[in-house]
C-alpha cells in the first residue's frame, strides 16, 4: 500500500502516546468517594417465657452525607423492623420496600438456626433500604433509625 492511498481521516497508531493515567495506591486502596456499610450483629437475649425476645446491634459505618454520623452502633428488635418497614411504605410511595424476613411463630423461634437466618435477613433489607438514593434524601426516619440510639416510634 503506497503513502498516497492512506486515509487522512484515520490516525496512524502512535506508540508512544497513553489514553489512560496509571491509578494512584491512594485512588486504589482509599477510601471511596461515597461508601455505606451496614452490618447487623450480635443478637442478644431479654426477658423470660413469653415475653423474651432478641434484639440485634446495627453497625453503620458510611460518609454519605444524607446520614449525620460516620459512626454509629445501635440496637433494635424484629417488632422495631416491622414497625420501620411499615413507615416508610407510609412515607414513601415512590419506593418498593423490600419484606422484612418472615416472622416465626414456632417452638424453636429462639434456636441459633433461626436468630442467625433472621440476622442475615434483616441485615439485607438495611442494606437494601439504607442504600437507597430516594430514600437516603427523603425519608425523615432512615437516618435516625439506622444511627440514633434512643429512637422512639412516638416521635415519629
Amino acid at each position: 500500500m503506497s503513502s498516497s492511498s492512506v486515509n487522512p481521516f484515520i490516525r496512524p497508531y502512535d506508540s508512544t502516546r497513553v489514553d489512560f493515567r496509571e491509578q494512584t495506591a491512594e485512588e486504589r486502596y482509599g477510601i471511596p468517594e461515597n461508601f455505606l456499610e451496614i452490618e447487623i450483629t450480635n443478637p442478644q437475649f431479654h426477658g423470660t417465657g413469653r415475653n423474651k425476645y432478641v434484639d440485634y446491634e446495627v453497625i453503620c459505618n458510611t460518609n454519605i452525607p444524607a446520614f449525620k454520623l460516620k459512626k454509629s452502633v445501635v440496637r433494635r428488635r424484629f417488632s422495631d423492623f416491622e414497625w420501620f418497614r411499615d413507615a416508610l411504605e407510609r412515607e414513601s410511595t415512590r419506593v418498593n420496600i423490600p419484606p422484612l424476613p418472615p416472622k416465626v411463630y414456632f417452638n424453636n423461634r429462639f434456636s441459633d438456626e433461626v436468630i442467625e437466618q433472621r440476622r442475615q435477613g434483616l441485615e439485607r433489607f438495611l442494606q437494601i433500604v439504607a442504600g437507597h438514593p430516594l430514600l437516603q434524601t427523603g425519608s425523615k426516619i432512615l437516618g435516625p433509625f439506622i444511627q440514633d440510639p434512643s429512637f422512639s416510634r412516638d416521635s415519629f
